[in-house]
C-alpha cells in the first residue's frame, strides 16, 4: 500500500512517530503551568482535545498536504486522521471508502500503535447516532494494517515511580526542593527536561539542575553525580559507570564513588577513578564535576 510504504520510508523506526505522541501528551498536561502528569488529571474535553493536537502535530512532523475530503493527503490517497485511547476510532459517514489513520497511545504503559485501515462499508458498523458516526467491526479491526503496534514511548518517569514518592517530591514547598528530590529518587532513570519543568513549575527551571545553587550542587555531597544527555562526552561515562544512557533532552542521576584500580564499570573523571554506587553503599566522597556541567 502507497500509504505504508510512504511511512516506511519516511520514519523507518518510528522515531518521529514516537516523538510526536510524547510532545503531545507534554503539551496537553502542560506540566511547567499545571504540574500535571498524568491522564486521569485532565478534564473530559481535554482528553478529547488529543487527537486534535495528534492530527496537527503529526503534520508539522511530516508535512502532509491537506486532504480535499479528508485531513490528509499522503503518497496521493486522502486519509482521514483518527485517534482512541481504546482503538475505538469513531468513522464519520463521508469518510467511508476512504482510508484511516487510527493511532492509540497510553502513557502510564509507555506504548504508542499507528494503524491503516479503508472504511469500506464491510469494515464499518453503520452509525445509530446523530451525526450517523460509526466504527470499525471486528472485520474492519482484523484487517488494520499495524505499522507500529504497542512500540516504547519515552517514559514518564512519574508514572513509573511509586505513587508515595512521587507525593512526596512534588509536596516539597520549592522548586529547587522538588527537583532535588526528583532526581534523589529516581536515579538511573532517563529524566525529561519536561519532567524537570512539571516538578519545579517555574520559568527557569534549568536552573534547578546546574551547578551554582541546582541539583548538581545541592547532591553532590550525597555522592550525586547528574549527567547530561546533551554532552557526548557525559553520555560517553553514563555508559561506562553501566546506568542508562541518557538522549538529548534527558539526564540520568546516579551516586557514585572513588575507587583505586580500573574495573569494569569504573571510569576516569578528571584524573580519579570512579564507580556506581549500589542502594546499600554509603557515599563517602563528594561526585565529581563534569567539564560542561
Amino acid at each position: 500500500m502507497s500509504v505504508i510504504n510512504w511511512f516506511r520510508h519516511a520514519d523507518p523506526d518510528g522515531a518521529r512517530l514516537a516523538s510526536v505522541f510524547r510532545a503531545t501528551f507534554d503539551q496537553l498536561y502542560d506540566g511547567q503551568r499545571t504540574g500535571r502528569y498524568r491522564w486521569d488529571q485532565l478534564y473530559k474535553t481535554e482528553k478529547t482535545h488529543f487527537g486534535t493536537l495528534i492530527e496537527i502535530n503529526l503534520q508539522r512532523e511530516f508535512g502532509f498536504e491537506d486532504g480535499l475530503l479528508m485531513d490528509y493527503k499522503i503518497a496521493g490517497e486522502e486519509v482521514d486522521c483518527k485517534y482512541s485511547a481504546t482503538a475505538q476510532w469513531m468513522l464519520p459517514p463521508e469518510s467511508i471508502n476512504h482510508l484511516i489513520l487510527g493511532s492509540v497511545a497510553n502513557d502510564a504503559k509507555s506504548t504508542w500503535s499507528l494503524g491503516i485501515v479503508r472504511a469500506t462499508p464491510e469494515n464499518r458498523n453503520a452509525g445509530m447516532n446523530r451525526d450517523q458516526k460509526g466504527s470499525l467491526n471486528a472485520l474492519g479491526k482484523s484487517r488494520i494494517r499495524w505499522l507500529f503496534k504497542d512500540s516504547p514511548l519515552r517514559p514518564n518517569i512519574l508514572l513509573q515511580l511509586p505513587v508515595n514518592i512521587v507525593e512526596g517530591i512534588l509536596s516539597q514547598r520549592s522548586g529547587q526542593a522538588r527537583v532535588n528530590a526528583l532526581f534523589r529518587n529516581a536515579t538511573n532513570m532517563r529524566i525529561t527536561r519536561n519532567i524537570v519543568a512539571t516538578v519545579a513549575q517555574q520559568e527557569d527551571y534549568m536552573k534547578r539542575v546546574r551547578n551554582n545553587g541546582g541539583a548538581r550542587s545541592a547532591l553532590r555531597e550525597e555522592g550525586y553525580l547528574i549527567l547530561s544527555g546533551d554532552y557526548a562526552a557525559q553520555r560517553r561515562v553514563a555508559g561506562d559507570l553501566g546506568c542508562v544512557v541518557p538522549d538529548v533532552g534527558e539526564f540520568v542521576c546516579v551516586r557514585v564513588g572513588p575507587v583505586d584500580l580500573a574495573k569494569e564499570g569504573s571510569v576516569d573523571i578528571n584524573g580519579q577513578l570512579w564507580r556506581a554506587l549500589a542502594p546499600s553503599d554509603i557515599a563517602t566522597s563528594a561526585a565529581p564535576v563534569i567539564d560542561g556541567q
